[in-house]
């Protein structure tokens, strides 16, 4: 029986990604690294701390780590506060409310920084639905490592096998089935080019989603 609900955040909640996109290629840009669309794409789902600890290795750059993390959120911060169209994705609002009013907790595992979860958090006024809100900067490897996920449980009081995940990334899925719990993989049209065929179920809308369809799902395996 499934007794939590874990939602990824950007993708899934609220699509942020041309924001991070941006952000992301502004600063390339800046430190003179070429980055292909398909070599972007392998970072979706990571923290923004594991993509510079890799672009670091790969490139050499000498500024540290934290340095190049601040120089991004800040390209982020105002493509965020700028943009005025901004809003939750498609029967997000409404999976989240059915869900809540059903009794079911919710809690947040995101890759996203705790900066950009406040910011979306306030914006959207999502604070009163969740119990946790987790973000992967707190952890030294990114989904598809499961720390995240396990953590997430364990903040809930509630075992793994009793945990659904909503992900729109691969590397997402693979967190959530690495950490032995149920997946419902998003196929939105902002995750073209994720593989979610190892999800236990995909959904190209969060209205195929529902409080009563969760809660009459059995235990992950």
């Amino acid at each position: 029986m499934i007794q939590t609900v874990i939602f990824d955040m950007d993708g899934v909640l609220v699509d942020t990604e041309p924001l991070h996109h941006d952000a992301f290629f502004r600063h390339f840009a800046e430190l003179g690294i070429p980055m292909t669309a398909e070599e972007y794409a392998t970072f979706l789902g990571s923290s923004t701390r594991n993509v510079y600890q890799q672009l670091k290795r790969e490139f050499g750059l000498t500024a540290d780590v934290e340095t190049l993390i601040q120089r991004k959120r800040e390209l982020f911060g105002t493509s965020f506060e700028q943009d005025t169209t901004l809003d939750l994705l498609p029967g997000a609002r409404e999976l989240v409310l059915d869900l809540y009013r059903a009794g079911v907790p919710l809690q947040l595992a995101s890759s996203a920084s705790k900066e950009t979860i406040a910011r979306v958090f306030r914006r959207f006024e999502l604070y009163p639905y969740f119990q946790n809100l987790v973000s992967g900067e707190d952890f030294p490897r990114s989904k598809p490592d499961p720390a995240i996920f396990l953590h997430a449980a364990r903040l809930a009081g509630v075992a793994p096998r009793h945990c659904l995940v909503i992900e729109d990334s691969a590397n997402g899925v693979t967190a959530a089935k690495a950490a032995g719990m149920y997946c419902i993989g998003y196929r939105s049209e902002h995750s073209e080019g994720q593989d979610l065929h190892h999800a236990d179920q995909v959904v190209a809308h969060l209205g195929q989603l529902s409080a009563v369809a969760v809660l009459a799902l059995g235990a992950a395996e």
